[in-house]
């Protein structure tokens, strides 16, 4: 069995809505599905926990991504630490810094970083990390909040090795998605041999990153099966054996050791 540990599935990028990707993606061996939640506003954070609550093989993560940290209020604020505390609901994010595109004020970004990383303390969840081009910062915030204490997961993982062991020395674990198929990645490469067994997870961020031999066209969730076959070569295992210990790896860090049955028939191949 496998999980796509971080997908986008509100209706700005599925206005038909997520059934016909999901039967897809459960078509070829994927039985779980977490729905990220974020924006400037509550609609794709309900839409993620309604969704998790229509459906037993999806769950929720909501929180604000650093390109809306311009959005932050207070009230905003209140109103996304509310739902977080939905049982549907397993992780605080994808919160972090994003130094490439710069879509929200620096200082800005850093702020509400802190403050969701506050927000997960006070309902007693994991983080789910988005960094970009803000190693040093996003570091140093996780070790000056005491991030360690939540754990959660550095997702879509592009750094190197260095940047990578600094993270699962803080206690998080790393999931990795199409960025590991491409082959001018070999940083990230190094990543995927060198993570312990029980430190990582998959995912595909779609409808971003779609993972070679799908590059060029919108990513969904039944493509985490190509993430994963990928990270077995790199790692020379079995892929039935990274599909067990990254899904180990999401049971454990979640606390969801009972949810997500495997398949009741051979996945389809893609």
């Amino acid at each position: 069995m496998l999980i796509d540990s971080h997908c986008h599935l509100d209706p700005h990028y599925l206005p038909q809505g997520p059934d016909d990707v999901l039967s897809r993606a459960r078509d070829a061996g994927v039985t779980g599905f977490v729905c990220v939640g974020v924006g400037g506003d509550l609609g794709p954070m309900t839409h993620a926990v309604e969704l998790a609550g229509r459906r037993d093989d999806v769950l929720a993560v909501i929180g604000i991504h650093p390109h809306e940290a311009s959005s932050f209020t207070e009230a905003f604020f209140e109103s996304v630490v509310d739902l977080a505390r939905d049982s549907r609901v397993i992780a605080v994010g994808e919160i972090g810094l994003d130094y490439h595109y710069d879509f929200s004020p620096r200082p800005q970004q850093q702020e509400v970083f802190r403050r969701f990383i506050q927000a997960a303390r006070l309902v007693g969840k994991p983080i789910v990390i988005h960094t970009r081009e803000a190693r040093e910062d996003t570091l140093r915030i996780l070790e000056e909040e005491g991030a360690r204490e939540l754990g959660g997961v550095f997702h879509c993982f592009s750094e190197d090795v260095s940047f990578a062991r600094r993270a699962l020395d803080l206690g998080f674990d790393i999931s990795f998605s199409g960025i590991v198929t491409f082959p001018r990645s070999a940083e990230l490469h190094e990543v995927a041999r060198m993570v312990p067994a029980d430190r990582y997870l998959v995912e595909t961020d779609s409808p971003y990153l779609a993972p070679v031999p799908f590059r060029g066209r919108k990513c969904e969730p039944a493509y985490v099966v190509h993430t994963a076959r990928r990270v077995a070569e790199l790692r020379s295992e079995p892929f039935d054996k990274v599909a067990a210990d990254s899904t180990r790896t999401f049971r454990r860090r979640f606390g969801v050791a009972d949810r997500f049955a495997a398949p009741q028939h051979a996945p389809l191949a893609l």
